[in-house]
Order: C-alpha cells, then structure tokens, then sequence
C-alpha cells in the first residue's frame, strides 16, 4: 500500500461530529459540479492538446480517483488545489487498460471507455460493479458504442471493446429510458465518430449541457443541448481548449435544504437558480425565501418552522434524486406532514432508519416515504449509506439535542468540497474525528 493509498484508507475510518443547535449564517462559496468535473476529466482523453478546467472541484475523492485512472492510461493531470485548476494533457494513449483496483473506486470510471475507442481504437476497461443506492446498469452505455461499430465482449470482469476499421461511426441511438451516464457517455464518444450520431430521448441535465460546451471549445459540432434529441457530427480531431466547470446544483440545494432546517441566512456564492426550479418551488411552498442577487442565491427562512410540503423525484428537469435526502431531513422538523416519492433509484431510503435513530417520525411504503414533522431530533451515532445520505446525516446533526456522531464519512469526502470548513465558517459545530 503506498503512502497516498494508506491516507486515503486512513481518511476512510474518520468520523464527524456535530453538535445540535444554532442557525446558519453567512457565506457559502459552492464549489463547481463534480457530476460535470468528472466526465470533463474523462474528455481530456480525447485530444492530445492541452485541456484546462477552472473552478474544479480538485479535493474530492472522485476527483483523486480518477487523476489515477487517468494517469494510468497516459494522461498528465496537475491539479491546482488553491486556485482549483485541473490541467491535463493525453498528449499520447500509453495504455487502453482501466483495471479494476482503480475502477473499483468509483463507477463513473466507465467513462473512459467511449472515449477510448474514439480516439485509440480500443479499450479495456473493468466493470465498476454494483452500487449501493441501485444496479445502474451500463448496458445502454455498451448497447451505444456497438451501434456505432464497436465489437465489444465481456471477458473476467472486463469490457473488452474495439474498432475494427479503427473508427466508430455515427449512429441512430434511441435509449429507451433517459441515462445521464449512457447520453454524456456516447456523446463523448460520438465527437470523433464519422458522420451524424442522434441521441433520442436523451438527458437533459445542466450538467451535460456543460459537458457539451466544453466540447464545442475543443472544436466538436453539437446541438441540442438541453433537449431530448442531441446531434453530434463527428470530426477527424478535437483541440485543446479552457473552461469554467459549471457550479454544483446539488451542493447549492444541499445548504437551501440546511436553512430551511436550521433558519437563519445563507448567501450561495457563484451557483445560480435556474437550474433548480423544480426545488425552488416546493421550497417557496414550505415557507422559504430564495432570490438571485448576481451570481448569488441568498436563501432564509420566514417562519420558525417550515410546513410539510410533498415532492417525487424525476429526470431533469424535475426534482433530482441526489437532493431527496436533504430535503426529507429538512421535512423531519416540518409543521405537518409531507411525502416523498422516489422514482429513479431503488434503495435510496437507506438513510431512513438512521433518521429515525435520531426521533424523525417516517414511515416507508413501496418508493414512497410519508414524514410526519416532530419537535426536536435527538443526537445519535449513525453511519453514511451512500453520498447523499452522509450529508443528510450531517444537516440532522446540526439541528439535533447533543452530539451527532456519523460514521463511513469516506462518502461525504465523495462529493461535498470543504464541507467542514465551509459549515464552521457560518455557525455550525461540525469537525472531522479519527
């Protein structure tokens, strides 16, 4: 085990503490999407310019997991965590193997196969195996790549895939259910594909609008963005180019769900509102005041406590999956009652008995959960199930009687930037435990 590997093991038995009581106030910078981030860095392997990301969010643990897939397969990656810049550079293919020690980390690894076999013509690349919030399958991802002329095997674990005349070609792909991953995955590949590549009922996630013109910089042709069906005309090469990673929506409506349960007053710097108007809504409808002020939110609560209000979760652009955690903590506390559907993830109630460790009233039905508001939450150990749920352990610990004690952090550190850092520095008692 190297030295790096056994501080992230380390990193991986710390806990969180936090301790009930107080209101949020101040400042908040949002770091960029690490849903946008990744499948940026997974890009970089289809030029062999230079490729540079600004407002990355460069210390999570994604972030570092994918640095070394990367670095495997020949890609310089130099990430500037102080002014939160990634470079990197494939100026050569030195390998086409993803194995699984580094796969295993995190599943959005898969992304580099598309690119792959865009540019080199083959890739072997581990399946990520299985996921603790559903299955999510890859095999739209595969079905894809061989409609546009990839010969693909699965072999020990492994998707072995090549071109047979060393580039794929452009296709009609139709996915029969909207896939975030299958659409940013064959999009990517389909910029160097010859001719025309449809994706019908595609996703229409900011951050795959991101994705998309970031590759328009680097001299793709795309359109659609945004929409269900996305065009992209494949060209002999993509260039280098420079930009701005999009700011994380989930991570602003994180700390939206945080005032709403603690009160007091947030401004969200550089994050904006129009991405999140399926959860500006029902926040409004609970008792919340949100409003753009420049490249800021500024989100408070106009009431002691906010009322239950009910939600479901969709494809963009309804309510994200990734905020149904927070927002079913912040209902815990509500006057009322109030239900939540999941529509997209089997298993993503995984943080209910947890909440119910600490006093929440629920009660789970099918993909359905009805929250029932009770007076006061009680601190408890509890441990993180998957990312999402980790940091609704956190924002229950920030309103709960005594001590909060969360366990298997090592999620936390998945996707939420500084969070300890950036919850102290506007009144909230949190702080990292080995």
């Amino acid at each position: 085990m190297t030295k790096e590997e056994a501080v992230t093991e380390q990193s991986g038995m710390d806990k969180m503490r936090v301790t009930g009581g107080g209101k949020l106030n101040g400042s908040i910078k949002i770091s960029g999407a690490k849903n946008a981030a990744l499948k940026h860095m997974c890009a970089s392997i289809l030029t062999d310019e230079p490729f540079i990301l600004k407002n990355m969010p460069t210390s999570l643990r994604d972030v570092k997991f994918l640095t070394q897939v990367l670095q495997q397969l020949g890609v310089e990656v130099d990430l500037d965590h102080d002014k939160k810049i990634a470079k990197l550079h494939a100026a050569e293919i030195t390998s086409h193997v993803a194995p699984y020690e580094l796969v295993r980390k995190m599943r959005a690894s898969i992304l580099v196969l598309g690119p792959l076999l865009a540019r080199h013509g083959k890739a072997d690349v581990s399946l990520p195996g299985g996921c603790s919030i559903g299955g999510r399958p890859v095999d739209l991802h595969l079905k894809g790549l061989e409609a546009m002329g990839a010969i693909i095997e699965l072999e020990g674990g492994y998707v072995k895939a090549h071109v047979p005349n060393g580039r794929l070609k452009g296709a009609e792909i139709n996915f029969p259910l909207v896939s975030v991953g299958a659409t940013e995955h064959l999009m990517m590949a389909a910029t160097l594909a010859e001719g025309e590549t449809v994706l019908k009922n595609a996703a229409r996630e900011p951050e795959i609008v991101d994705q998309g013109e970031a590759l328009i910089k680097m001299g793709a042709k795309i359109e659609g963005l945004g929409t269900s069906e996305i065009k992209i005309i494949g060209v002999e090469k993509l260039n280098g180019a420079t930009h701005n990673v999009v700011a994380d929506r989930i991570e602003t409506g994180t700390y939206m769900c945080a005032v709403g349960l603690c009160g007091g007053e947030l401004r969200l710097q550089n994050t904006r509102l129009d991405f999140l108007s399926a959860l500006i809504a029902p926040l409004k409808e609970a008792g919340m005041i949100i409003e753009q002020e420049g490249d800021d939110i500024v989100v408070k609560r106009n009431k002691a406590k906010i009322k239950g209000v009910d939600i479901m979760t969709e494809a963009y652009p309804g309510l994200a999956t990734d905020l149904q955690a927070q927002f079913m903590t912040m209902l815990t506390l509500c006057d009322g009652a109030g239900m939540i559907s999941e529509t997209i993830f089997e298993n993503r109630f995984m943080h209910v008995p947890e909440l119910c460790r600490m006093g929440a009233n629920i009660t789970v039905k099918g993909n359905s959960a009805i929250i029932r508001g009770v007076d006061q939450l009680k601190g408890a150990e509890v441990m993180a199930t998957d990312l999402r749920a980790s940091v609704a352990m956190v924002l229950a610990g920030l309103v709960a009687e005594g001590e909060t004690i969360i366990s298997r952090i090592y999620h936390l550190d998945r996707g939420y930037e500084n969070i300890v850092d950036k919850l102290t520095a506007v009144g909230a008692k949190i702080e990292r435990i080995k």
